[in-house]
Parts: structure tokens; C-alpha cells; sequence
């Protein structure tokens, strides 16, 4: 197996969305961000951004419903496992982490945009929105690990392996592990694990969780979208911490959800959320 195997189930799994997709391959200061877009070119923009080792096509149970209402764009994180392509210039830093993600929009002429992410793409879409309040006009965020607490350390425990020395194997069984077994694409998941085995990456800048003082007058429409079943945290206590924080918040708890099966199940409840 190698990189090739993954780019062909990377492009399975494209193949799968029920929609046409447009490929964009978008320039920045960090490399060529590949995103793919699909939806009425002049509809509202709706970015996408998935958990690490995800990539956009992980989106694939989502877009028909989101597309017919909004433009969206599903982005390969720059540095992350997909077809995003690293320049010269590293992402070295959470500032240059914000850059990246403001030379994207920029480059697609996108002013302001809806803006959703899923686990680590959660972690980018919270600080963009604090650091860049005046880009997004409404946050989703999927299950966010380490954005209101923290991760649990029976998860952190199960993951070490796949951080220490990540493989096809491991990764599969730990995801079957924190979804309890859930039947989830077949074709997603050999990206996945392939990805996690033969992809090439770079160092992963991870947002820090913000302090509660960084809430104050943040004006963002923002919901919270939690694993009721998710063993990376605690669902409940993430709620409470939200409301402490953000008061104005939605928080919706999707009782069968686990945070690796986000958001391809259940695919049609995170559909209405995003809709509404």
C-alpha cells in the first residue's frame, strides 16, 4: 500500500457525493488548499471543515441536503491528511494557522461565511471565529474536543498508539472502538486508514482552548453539537460548560451519536441543525 492507494480512496469517496462537485485547488502563502465546492454558485457560503484524518470527502452523507441552499465548500485542512498540498511555508503557528484560513476565503471572494467543523476542524473553526468575528455569520461546531473541556483520558489512552505510530490497523481499530462498532462507509474508511498510514503530513498546530474571558461580547450565532454516545468527552459536562461561557449558545446533544461517527451518522439530524 501506498500514497497512491490513498489518493484512490480519497477519489472513491468523492465519486460518492450525490451532487456535482467542482474541484478547486486554492492558492496561499501556505500551499494550495484543495477544496470542493458544490451548490448554487451564488448561494449563501458554507465552509466545511472536517476532523483530522477526515478530509472533506467526509461530508458525503451531508451535501445534497446542504446544497440546495448553500454554496459549500469543503476544505482539506492545509498540513492534514488529504490533497491540500504544503508550500515551502509551513503552517508553524496558531496565527499562521488563522492566515491560512483567511488566504482561503479571500481567494474564493468569500466576505463572510457560515463556518462548521467537526473535532479538530471544530478546534480551527472556534479560534477563527474569535479571532476573525467579523468573517463568519454563523459557527456550528461538531462535537469540539478541547474548545469548553477536556478530552477524557480513557480516549487520549486509546488514541496514544495511532500518535506514537499510526497504521492502518491501529487506526481502524480505534475507530471501531469509540463508534462502538457502527457500520460506517467502507470506501471513507480505507481513506482513513490509509491516510493515517501513508499520507503525507505536517505538524499539527492546534488551537489552545480558549479562556472564558475570550467570550466576552462575542456576538456569533453559534451551536454546539454534541455525541451523546462520544467517548472523547463527556457530552453533559461539555453543555454545562458551554452555557457558562455562552450563554447564547444552542447546544443540541444527538443521543446516538459518537464523535467518529459525526457527521456522517446521523447524517440527516446534523443536515437539519446546519438548515435551521
Amino acid at each position: 500500500m501506498t500514497v497512491d492507494n490513498f489518493y484512490a480512496a480519497y477519489d472513491r469517496v468523492l465519486k460518492k457525493w450525490p451532487v456535482e462537485v467542482e474541484v478547486m485547488n486554492v492558492n496561499t502563502p501556505h500551499g494550495t488548499t484543495r477544496v470542493n465546492a458544490c451548490g448554487p454558485v451564488d448561494g449563501p457560503a458554507l465552509v466545511l471543515l472536517p476532523g483530522a484524518g477526515a478530509t472533506s470527502t467526509v461530508w458525503f452523507a451531508n451535501v445534497d441536503a446542504l446544497a440546495r441552499h448553500y454554496r459549500v465548500y469543503a476544505v482539506d485542512l492545509m498540513g492534514d491528511v488529504g490533497r491540500s498540498v504544503p508550500g515551502k511555508q509551513s503552517i508553524g503557528s496558531v496565527e499562521e494557522l488563522m492566515g491560512w484560513l483567511t488566504a482561503v476565503l479571500d481567494e474564493l471572494g468569500l466576505r463572510s461565511v457560515a463556518l462548521c467543523g467537526h473535532s479538530y476542524g471544530a478546534m480551527i473553526a472556534l479560534a477563527y471565529a474569535l479571532h476573525h468575528e467579523n468573517r463568519v455569520d454563523a459557527l456550528t461546531l461538531l462535537d469540539p474536543n478541547s474548545c469548553f473541556g477536556s478530552m477524557s483520558p480513557r480516549y487520549l489512552l486509546h488514541a496514544l498508539p495511532i500518535l506514537l505510530s499510526p497504521n492502518e490497523k491501529r487506526q481502524l481499530s480505534f475507530v471501531r472502538w469509540e463508534t462502538d462498532g457502527a457500520q460506517l462507509d467502507s470506501d471513507w474508511l480505507d481513506v482513513l486508514a490509509l491516510g493515517a498510514a501513508h499520507a503525507p503530513t505536517t505538524k499539527t498546530i492546534v488551537p489552545k482552548r480558549p479562556k472564558p474571558a475570550a467570550f466576552d461580547n462575542f456576538g456569533v450565532r453559534t451551536t454546539v453539537v454534541l455525541a451523546g454516545k462520544g467517548k472523547v468527552h463527556n457530552a453533559a459536562r461539555i453543555e454545562s460548560a458551554v452555557r457558562a461561557v455562552l450563554p447564547t449558545a444552542r447546544t443540541v446533544i444527538l443521543d446516538n451519536a459518537t464523535h467518529h461517527t459525526l457527521p456522517m451518522l446521523p447524517a440527516a439530524e446534523v443536515n437539519e441543525i446546519l438548515l435551521s
